[in-house]
Order: C-alpha cells, then sequence, then structure tokens
C-alpha cells in the first residue's frame, strides 16, 4: 500500500505542477489581453478559474496525504497515547463521512446533473468541470483511508509531526 500511496503522490504532485503552471499561462494571457489589446479574453479567465479549482482540491488532497493539513491537536496531543490513537481515528473518521457524502457521492450528482450542460465560453461541458468535487473526494478518500489504517495499526503517530517536510 506504500509504493501505491508514494506512486499516486508522484502523479498527484506532478499534475499540481502542471496546473500551477498552466493558471500561470492563462492569468498572464488574460492580463495580456486586457493591458496590450484593451480586450480581456474571457475564455482565459474561465479556464483560469477551473484551473485553480481543479488545483486546489487536488492539493487539498496532496496535503491531507502528507499529512500537512490543518490540524488543531493540542488537547489531542495532551491525551494518553492509546486514546490519542482512537481520538485521531474517530476524526478520521468524521473526514471519510464527510469526504465521501458530500464530495465523492455529492459532487458526482452534481457532475451528473450538469453533464448535458454546456459551457458557453470553454468547449467542454459542465459536467466535466464539475468532476474535480467527487474525483478529489476520491483522492482525499483514499488518504484518510491509507492515514487512518496505519494509525490503528499503529504504525504512524496519532498526531502529526511538527514539520512536514514537503518534496517536489
Amino acid at each position: 500500500m506504500t509504493k501505491l500511496k508514494q506512486a499516486v503522490d508522484t502523479v498527484l504532485r506532478t499534475l499540481c505542477i502542471v496546473l500551477f503552471a498552466l493558471l500561470i499561462l492563462l492569468v498572464c494571457w488574460q492580463i495580456f489581453t486586457r493591458l496590450v489589446f484593451n480586450d480581456p479574453s474571457v475564455w482565459s479567465e474561465e479556464a483560469s478559474r477551473y484551473t485553480f479549482i481543479w488545483l486546489s482540491l487536488i492539493g487539498i488532497s496532496v496535503a491531507t496525504g502528507e499529512r500537512a493539513d490543518v490540524a488543531i491537536d493540542i488537547l489531542v496531543k495532551k491525551l494518553p497515547a492509546a486514546l490519542q490513537r482512537w481520538v485521531t481515528a474517530l476524526a478520521y473518521l468524521s473526514a471519510l463521512s464527510f469526504s465521501i457524502l458530500f464530495m465523492v457521492y455529492g459532487g458526482y450528482l452534481n457532475a451528473t446533473l450538469s453533464w448535458n450542460q454546456a459551457n458557453p465560453v470553454l468547449p467542454v461541458n459542465q459536467g466535466v468541470l464539475y468532476l474535480a468535487v467527487p474525483v478529489a473526494g476520491v483522492l482525499l478518500t483514499y488518504y484518510l483511508c491509507y492515514h487512518f489504517v496505519r494509525i490503528i495499526a499503529a504504525r504512524e503517530e496519532a498526531t502529526a509531526p511538527e514539520e512536514v517536510q514537503v518534496e517536489l
């Protein structure tokens, strides 16, 4: 399972870098057309908005995979080690419930409802653009399950490390 996680991490980090580079290019084009041609590009604004959404949601998944997500565990650290593990497991189960119910299921429903809806500016339908939420929900669910299992099996600390270093 660790090798699969490392492979998924590598793919997602690369995807985030590509999306960030694309976002920079889209925003630069938007600024260029606005200032030089005095005729702002409509499609680049819409494309940059959706690129930012995809980048943010995938980035949240990567941060969760690295346990670099926001965690206020000052109270958890004061508990005995065995109880820390169960409280953290409960927190992961809560996050898993949210991820599965709202992001995967709700996002899927939203994407399917808008699948045949044309985007007036971009050459893709709205459903494709809305797929960011269920895709990120699946990724988030994977990472949450990975850490949940490792925490329960005592292969990972219950509280996040003080300093998380992300390698690019």
